[in-house]
């Protein structure tokens, strides 16, 4: 038993080599479209950077819910390349679309499920949720930021995690940003799609998580969403990091040119995005 834990915390942080260069993938039974450009070069966050395609119109969320938070995030300029965690830029430049402005570390530990779990943590952090911040290790321990701010750290020794007092009581934003680099050493996709609730691809949202837990597993976050008045087709962009780590990033549709957006109506069994297949049943809600 002990040596199954010890294997389920290595699990979160294994890198898939086999997975560092983009494999060829088919086109996606997507409707074809008018000629159009989807990216507003000028603008600076989610949603004035992305262009909702003609007939469509933008979902809007309330100003303290994590859809707005997503949309209104801000961008690096139109220019930006997606860089790792050491400084160097990524194998494949091909597969965003935009930047966000938002640091990856200096370790190798934001990855995909990171990514999420940063930018849900950051909305709550905004928002003074801090009692809604807290992710499950892979063996399941519970790691509260409401306890970590009261000067409480984790300590890991083998098999074994526990809560001790080490620090006085800090609520500064470095104090956070180290407990999120915790969460991100012994978290993951496994982890996180336990956490998550299953969600029904018609009722998508900005914010629902395409996620398959495992390793190596991936997960993707919705930062975007607009729907046709007139057909009701939803369509969605969605933003990820990688491995090893590195900027997140809004993807592009690989069955496109030049645009982010997804269409739900398209996904008869698998959503195909430039470096992860998902099936139709891989979206989950905080």
């Amino acid at each position: 038993m002990r040596t199954l834990i010890l294997l389920l915390f290595l699990c979160s942080c294994i890198q898939a080599q086999e997975h560092e260069k983009p494999k060829q993938l088919p086109p996606q039974n997507i409707a074809k479209r008018k000629t159009q450009n989807f990216l507003n070069s000028n603008g600076m966050t989610v949603q004035t950077r992305l262009l909702v395609p003609e007939g469509f119109e933008r979902t809007a969320y309330a100003e303290h819910s994590f859809g707005h938070f997503l949309q209104d995030f801000p961008l690096n300029p139109s220019s930006a390349k997606v860089m790792l965690f050491d400084g160097s830029e990524k194998y494949n430049q091909a597969a965003h679309v935009a930047v966000l402005d938002i640091d990856v570390g200096k370790r190798d530990l934001q990855q995909c499920a990171d990514a999420v779990m940063r930018l849900r943590a950051e909305y709550l952090w905004k928002n003074n949720r801090f009692e809604d911040i807290h992710f499950n290790f892979t063996n399941g321990f519970q790691a509260t930021y409401s306890k970590w701010r009261t000067g409480y750290r984790i300590r890991v020794e083998g098999n074994t995690v526990s809560w001790i007092q080490r620090n006085q009581a800090s609520t500064s934003y470095q104090a956070f940003r180290k407990y999120l680099d915790m969460v991100f050493a012994y978290a993951g996709t496994l982890s996180l799609a336990k956490e998550l609730n299953f969600q029904a691809l018609s009722e998508l949202e900005v914010g629902d998580v395409f996620i398959q837990g495992g390793s190596p597993g991936h997960a993707i976050l919705v930062v975007d969403k607009a729907i046709n008045p007139n057909t009701n087709e939803i369509l969605f962009c969605l933003a990820q990091s990688y491995m090893p780590a590195q900027d997140i990033h809004i993807l592009k549709n690989p069955s496109t040119q030049n645009s982010p957006w997804y269409s739900a109506k398209a996904i008869e069994t698998e959503l195909i995005t430039p470096e992860w297949t998902f099936k139709k049943n891989d979206l989950k809600r905080f």
